[in-house]
Parts: C-alpha cells; sequence; structure tokens
C-alpha cells in the first residue's frame, strides 16, 4: 500500500484529525470517494481477524481493582496449573482495551505468565461507541491518575496468591509510552517491553530500573524520531536495554487486526524476543 496512505491513517489515528477531514485527503491519495471507501477495510482495525489463542489450558476472566476517578477493569489470563508466577501488564493501544489485547494477554499467559490487561479508559466510568469516541477520551485522562491507576495494578497483582513477586509490562503504541513511563516511574519493575511507543524525556531516564526492550517499524518516522535521544540517554546511565527496527514494518505493525499495517514476519520475530527477554529477566 503506498505509505502516504499509511501515513495518513496514522495522522488520523493520532491526531486531531476529523474523520471527515481524513476521508476528505484519502479521497485525494485513491482519486475518489469509492476507491477511499473500498480501501478503509484494509487500513482500520477488524477485531474478527484476531488470531485466537486457545483457552483450553489457561483461566480467564475480568478483575476489578480501584482508580481515579472510577473503578479500573482488566482482562487477566494465566496458566491453568496452580502454582506462582511471575506477572505482566499488557498495555492497549489509543483504542482502550479490546479482542486483539485480550489475545495478547492470553499469549502472554500461554508462555506461563500471568496477564493483565488494564482498560485505562474504564477509569471514565463509560463505553464508547466506536474508536473515535476512544481515541477521543484519551484527552480526558489525567496524566498522574492514569500513573496511579497502573500503580494500583502492582497493588492489585500484589495481593495475589498466585504472584511470584517479578513482574513486567508490554506495550503497544500508547501502551508503549506507558510501558516507557512505568520503567521511570515504578522501580519495582523488573522488565518493560515498549513496541512503537513514545520515548520519555531523557533527563527522566536515569530513574529507570527496568531492563527496556524497544521495537519499532522503519517507516515509522513519527515515533521513530525520539530514538536517537532515548537510547543515547540508556547508554549514558547504563540501563540494560535492547533496540530492534523492523525494515519495511510501519506503526502498528504487530497488531494483527489493523490489515495493511500488519507485518506478519516482524510482528513474530518481535513477540518472540519479547517473551524470551522476559524468561531472562522475571523468571
Amino acid at each position: 500500500m503506498d505509505h502516504q496512505i499509511i501515513r495518513l491513517y496514522d495522522e488520523y489515528t493520532h491526531q486531531p484529525l476529523s474523520r471527515q477531514e481524513f476521508l476528505k485527503r484519502l479521497s485525494l491519495l485513491c482519486g475518489g470517494t469509492a476507491a477511499a471507501l473500498a480501501l478503509l477495510p484494509q487500513l482500520e482495525n477488524n477485531y474478527s481477524n484476531a488470531a485466537i489463542t486457545k483457552q483450553d489450558d489457561l483461566e480467564t476472566g475480568y478483575v476489578h481493582f480501584p482508580g481515579k476517578p472510577g473503578e479500573m477493569k482488566a482482562y487477566f489470563a494465566k496458566p491453568g496449573k496452580e502454582k506462582k508466577y511471575p506477572a505482566v501488564i499488557v498495555i492497549h493501544e489509543n483504542r482502550g482495551l479490546n479482542a486483539h489485547i485480550e489475545d495478547v494477554a492470553r499469549r502472554v499467559a500461554k508462555a506461563g505468565y500471568l496477564a493483565l490487561a488494564p482498560n485505562a479508559l474504564s477509569a471514565l466510568g463509560k463505553n464508547f461507541a466506536n474508536e473515535d469516541e476512544a481515541r477521543a477520551a484519551f484527552r480526558n485522562l489525567k496524566a498522574e491518575d492514569n500513573l496511579d491507576n497502573f500503580r494500583n495494578a502492582f497493588t492489585y497483582l500484589s495481593t495475589r496468591n498466585d504472584y511470584n513477586g517479578n513482574c513486567g509490562c508490554v506495550g503497544f503504541c500508547w501502551g508503549g509510552g506507558m510501558a516507557n513511563d512505568l520503567a521511570v516511574h515504578i522501580p519495582e519493575l523488573k522488565a518493560a517491553v515498549a513496541f512503537y511507543g513514545r520515548q520519555p524525556s531523557a533527563d527522566n531516564v536515569a530513574s529507570i530500573k527496568a531492563a527496556v526492550q524497544l521495537h519499532y517499524g522503519a517507516l515509522d518516522e513519527r515515533i521513530n524520531a525520539g530514538i536517537p535521544a532515548y537510547e543515547a540517554a540508556l547508554k549514558k546511565n547504563n540501563i540494560p536495554y535492547e533496540l530492534y527496527i523492523y525494515e519495511g514494518a510501519n506503526h502498528a505493525f504487530h497488531n494483527d487486526t489493523a490489515g495493511a499495517r500488519y507485518n506478519e514476519a516482524a510482528a513474530q520475530l518481535a513477540w518472540q524476543r519479547s517473551i524470551r527477554f522476559f524468561d531472562q529477566y522475571l523468571k
């Protein structure tokens, strides 16, 4: 697909660009409204395409814990065998918790972890009719409240008898930025994996106690602009890190519901690296 079209869709899903203006500009790129509408299913997420991880040997469900301003809801998955496990907090993109992220949580559980996938938007106490509304709602999340809500996720895990005390996180897009933020602000975090997430301020990197693994699509110019400063700060502060850039991959390359942006080869390799990283630092 033409990279100009991918770039326009990225702008639409990450900047205050109305759907009307997006479709107008997409029509110009495609040569007409009909062509633009025909192309939309290849761009927009289709959760019926999510890889469905078998649950036969997992325990899954929803849990709740305190949040600000309202209660937090999270999807939870764990291996069926009763024992103590390390945990991984799975952090969604800028649409809130959905079928794809729940499937990612099950993949984490299949690898031998407690997987907790909080819905950051649940603290706002309402449901959203579509992804445009959900994306817009992120502007109503106060940064400090949101960070406290993720701190509460750690507190929730600490109350579980099946948790062994070792915790990491993995996040995608908005969640990738949150994974970096948790590495800065949560000293008990042992491993943070960020997929195409915004980078923290270089001045804050010294606070990181966790090992960090970073995944970027080579075509993701918007996010990749922050790589050099982040990597320099990681090196300066002797933070253990791994950084991978996947040639030919766009933003959201790991999301198997993301149509033209999904890159199967890059997604599979990045996931193998992520699980190996968690096994190294959490088990």
